[in-house]
């Protein structure tokens, strides 16, 4: 057993277990919820818009997983090397992984290296990249996960050493509804708020929850419309989700796209045309090329209509860490 793992009180010390670090271990998800709340009992994160990353060290061995564990060790290099040298042998982390316009973190610079699968390519595209870690699940030969967050936590900021790029994830404690007063104002995207003495949840739970300054969410890309005047590309997305097995219509997106971007999303969406709608419901719209729906994208938006449509849209990027099928229009659960 590792000294910090010695440092841990007799009941701490029965929560974890010795076994093998893991090939895989599913990430923990929050809910969202439009409840904010304050409390002492939960401590209260800066939501980062960025890629999900789980990262597994073994000696001087690194991979870097999406949550869908998906590998993206050559679209990060700086990171996977960083990684190879930190002092702890063995460990598994949750973290997220961003690029910043300005002081906020921004998925849109980010997509420029969402989409890179060469080391050398990921170097020289002049987007610095940030890994923000924020949980610790499994160390030098031990699980970690049954322990209280707040714990982990800590032993997470003492067995890593925490030089550029890979920052630790501060949190605040108690008082979320000013912290995401000053988030929004800052603006955050939002924060997560966490049960301090939570178990590792390898799923989704409540014991973290989604505090939101703006709506937005994952949309699966079903066609697209033909462009009009100068535009190049498209026209719109036609976007929609999943609701029991059926892909649902959610509305058209024709807004945060540069040119290249138009072009670059029309030459992957010529690749995937099919004949027919893939959405379960009338879509009128004219001049319409159905794709397979395989694309999963990030959009912004002020509210959902009452007939389940998307108020004043936006593209945000692609979203490469979770599978269509896994795409549900997001909404607080009862009672949160």
């Amino acid at each position: 057993m590792t000294s910090l793992l010695e440092r841990l009180d007799d009941g701490e010390r029965e929560l974890i277990r010795e076994e093998p670090q893991p090939d895989w271990t599913p990430p923990m998800l929050a809910t969202l919820t439009h409840e904010h709340f304050s409390d002492p009992a939960w401590l209260f994160e800066r939501k980062l818009d960025g890629e999900r990353a789980l990262i597994f060290k073994a000696g001087g061995s690194v991979r870097l997983f999406t949550r869908n564990q998906k590998s993206i060790d050559d679209t990060y290099p700086e990171l996977v090397e960083a990684l190879a040298t930190q002092p702890a042998e063995s460990f598994v982390a949750d973290g997220e992984i961003v690029a910043f316009a300005g002081d906020v973190t921004s998925f849109a610079r980010l997509q420029q290296r969402l989409q890179i699968d060469d080391p050398d390519e990921a170097r020289a595209s002049g987007v610095a990249v940030y890994l923000y870690l924020f949980d610790l699940v499994h160390l030098d030969g031990y699980a970690l996960d049954a322990l209280p967050l707040r714990r982990r936590k800590t032993l997470l900021r003492d067995a890593l050493d925490f030089a550029e790029p890979i920052r630790f994830c501060a949190h605040r404690n108690a008082d979320g509804e000013a912290y995401l007063e000053e988030a929004c104002a800052k603006g955050w995207e939002g924060l997560i708020a966490k049960r301090a003495d939570a178990a590792y949840r390898h799923g989704r739970s409540r014991d973290w929850l989604k505090f939101k300054c703006a709506r937005g969410q994952e949309l699966v890309i079903g066609g697209f419309t033909a462009p009009k005047g100068s535009r190049e590309g498209f026209g719109s997305l036609l976007v929609g989700y999943y609701a029991n097995g059926e892909l649902r219509y959610a509305g058209k997106v024709g807004t945060g796209f540069d040119d290249a971007l138009l072009r670059d999303l029309r030459e992957r969406m010529e690749k995937m045309e099919r004949q027919s709608s893939p959405f379960a419901d009338e879509v009128e719209e004219r001049e319409v090329t159905w794709v397979t729906p395989e694309l999963v994208g990030e959009f912004g938006f002020t509210e959902w209509t009452r007939s389940g449509k998307l108020r004043h849209p936006r593209f945000l990027g692609l979203r490469r860490d979770k599978a269509a099928k896994e795409v549900g229009r997001e909404q607080p659960e009862e009672g949160s």
